[in-house]
C-alpha cells in the first residue's frame, strides 16, 4: 500500500475539522507535496461523491459528509484500490513443483490478510481516528496552539 491512503485520511480529517473550504495550495503545504498532486489525487474522491471542489476565490476543496460517514475502507477505494503488500511470487507461472507450492501457500496466507485488513478499515470511520486526535491534543494542552496553526 502507497503513502496516499494516510496522506488522504490526514487531508480530509483536517478538512473536517475546518470551517470552509481548504485551497489545493494550502493542502500541498500540510502534506509536503505540490497542488498538482493533490487534485489529482482528490479527483478519485469527488467521483466517489466524498468531497466537492469550487473554484475561484473562497474556492477549494470540502467534504460532502461527516467524517462519521466515512471509513477508511471507503477512501481506500476511492483512491483505486491499490495493492495492499509488496510481496508475491517471484514467478507467477512457476514449472518448478517447489516454487508452485511456495506461490500456494504465499498466496493463501496474503489473501487472508488482505481479507483482514480490507474488514478492519471499513470498521474505523474518519470520526474514530479525529477522537483519537482529539485526545491526543487534550492530553498535550501546550501543543494545542501548533496542531490548529496546522490546520
Amino acid at each position: 500500500m502507497d503513502a496516499r491512503l494516510s496522506r488522504m485520511l490526514h487531508l480530509l480529517i483536517h478538512m473536517g475539522r475546518r470551517d470552509g473550504p481548504l485551497t489545493s495550495e494550502a493542502a500541498a503545504v500540510m502534506l509536503g507535496t505540490n497542488p498538482v498532486v493533490v487534485r489529482r489525487t482528490m479527483a478519485g474522491l469527488r467521483e466517489a461523491g466524498y468531497v466537492r471542489s469550487t473554484k475561484g476565490h473562497g474556492g477549494g476543496w470540502m467534504l460532502t459528509r461527516g467524517l462519521d460517514q466515512l471509513t477508511m475502507l471507503d477512501v481506500y477505494r476511492a483512491l483505486g484500490e491499490q495493492r495492499v503488500f509488496a510481496l508475491g511470487p517471484a514467478d507467477p507461472a512457476p514449472a518448478c513443483l517447489v516454487e508452485q507450492a511456495v506461490n500456494e501457500s504465499l498466496g493463501g496466507a496474503l489473501r487472508e490478510a488482505e481479507a483482514l485488513l480490507i474488514r478492519r478499515l471499513s470498521e474505523v470511520s474518519l470520526a474514530d481516528i479525529a477522537t483519537d486526535f482529539e485526545q491526543r491534543l487534550a492530553a498535550m494542552p501546550g501543543i494545542v496552539a501548533a496542531a490548529e496553526r496546522h490546520i
